[in-house]
């Protein structure tokens, strides 16, 4: 079975469309199209439903998608493994992150490996932690890295990062003349919370409720599904929230936010990063697992394991 159709049929059932599949892989929808149709003749069995302009994998394509994916990990860890013991590195490895160490911790982490493996190509898909510890599972990334732990048997969890939050407010707001908030303030106060899945949701709730504030009992002004939009809101006086103190850094700086803290205690999350269970790492991934932590450790001297 040809692993180019495979890998074409992965990305018409992960962008539900053909128009998308075809421009990842660049080459005509009409080419497309008749790669999956090949696919389901050699299988007997029809592997989407066309739904206007978007397209499902049926049940069997479900299936078959999971073993497409085996597949083509296994083809690219064969060649990774080949050029691994002629003393190279050379592939692809796909990251599923969360928005901070996605946007604000990662990229610098990938410039320095890149500099040392030229001939690797790396995949940075940002979503919410939940979204990312399913693709995990799927095998769809080979790791992610996430801001919030629960329990998952289907998982391994390394601490990997230590970040601090703050509470973000706006220039011009009362508290902005402040360094310190008590705990009973946050009430007094429309808050942004970000979405649910997303991990820095699950650490505020985790910390308010350590404070004796249920999630439920603030005062939710409005849920925004991204880091940005939440800086641009509290920017707009829409409200207050809890953010990384990275994703707020040069907001601070400039004074366009102020930044506080909670009961004068330090706020911090560790990241984690995340591998399937009894999966074995393509050698890419494990390069830079390694590189990961070791970078990573050394700039976070209160990690906690």
């Amino acid at each position: 079975m040809d692993i180019r159709k495979l890998e074409v049929f992965c990305k018409v059932v992960e962008y539900k469309s053909f128009t998308k599949a075809s421009q990842w892989a660049m080459i005509s929808q009409p080419t497309v199209s008749e790669h999956i149709r090949n696919l389901e003749e050699q299988l007997g069995q029809k592997l989407f439903d066309r739904l206007g302009r978007h397209v499902e994998a049926t049940p069997v394509g479900q299936l078959f998608y999971s073993y497409a994916l085996k597949i083509i990990r296994l083809q690219q860890a064969s060649l990774e493994a080949i050029e691994e013991f002629s003393g190279h590195l050379k592939g692809r490895i796909i990251i599923g992150a969360s928005t901070i160490p996605g946007t604000y911790i990662l990229p610098c982490s990938l410039a320095a490996f890149l500099a040392t493996y030229s001939e690797v190509k790396v995949d940075i898909n940002i979503a919410n932690s939940k979204s990312i510890a399913q693709k995990v599972i799927e095998g769809t990334y080979d790791i992610g890295i996430i801001g919030a732990a629960w329990n998952d048997k289907a998982l391994d969890w390394h601490a990997l990062y230590m970040d601090e939050l703050l509470i973000i407010v706006p220039a011009n707001s009362p508290l902005a003349q402040k360094k310190n908030v008590a705990v009973a303030e946050i009430l007094q106060h429309p808050f942004i919370h970000r979405e649910q899945g997303s991990g820095t949701r699950k650490v505020v709730a985790k910390i308010l409720e350590n404070k004796g504030i249920k999630e439920k009992n603030v005062f939710e002004i409005a849920t925004i599904g991204s880091t940005a939009a939440v800086k641009e809101a509290v920017k707009a006086g829409l409200g207050i929230s809890i953010l990384s103190k990275k994703a707020v850094a040069e907001e601070i700086k400039n004074g366009t936010l102020v930044g506080l803290t909670l009961d004068n205690e330090p706020m911090e999350r560790p990241f984690y990063l995340i591998q399937r269970k009894n999966r074995e790492l393509t050698p890419i991934a494990a390069a830079f697992t390694t590189f990961l932590i070791k970078k990573l450790h050394k700039q976070s001297s209160r990690l906690k394991e």
